[in-house]
């Protein structure tokens, strides 16, 4: 069964760059992907049972910023469990911890290269 990664960013261009990295395990039916340009669509669907294995997210972002995202979800009974990336231009000291600190497993720098998300993906997930 896929396992379904949910990226939350709210650049059009991110999600295009991001499927198009993520295309061979999609293709393979290793991973499905849901996007989401407005985090609070994707808290409301949490909200409503939406079922994930992983959740790649910006920091940056007009509507719900990456770090609230996150505390939501690790507050979350039914996603307290579930591996969140980060995926943003944020590279400072400072905002690295405040993103473990909120509960982020993992952080990729934008830019991205394929090979980094690809790698960061299949070792959160575990697959080969």
């Amino acid at each position: 069964m896929a396992k379904i990664v949910v990226i939350v960013d709210d650049s059009q261009t991110v999600h295009l760059s991001l499927e198009m990295a993520m295309e061979d395990l999609i293709n393979s039916g290793e991973i499905d992907k849901k996007s989401y340009i407005n985090p609070l669509d994707f808290v409301q669907d949490v909200k409503n049972g939406l079922v994930y294995d992983l959740c790649i997210t910006d920091i940056n972002m007009p509507e719900m910023n990456g770090l609230d995202l996150t505390k939501f979800l690790k507050s979350f009974p039914a996603t307290q469990i579930k591996p969140i990336l980060a995926l943003t231009t944020e590279s400072s000291d400072a905002i690295k911890e405040q993103g473990k600190e909120a509960g982020l497993t993992g952080w990729i720098t934008k830019p991205f290269t394929a090979d980094k998300v690809i790698s960061a993906i299949k070792r959160v997930l575990r697959l080969r």
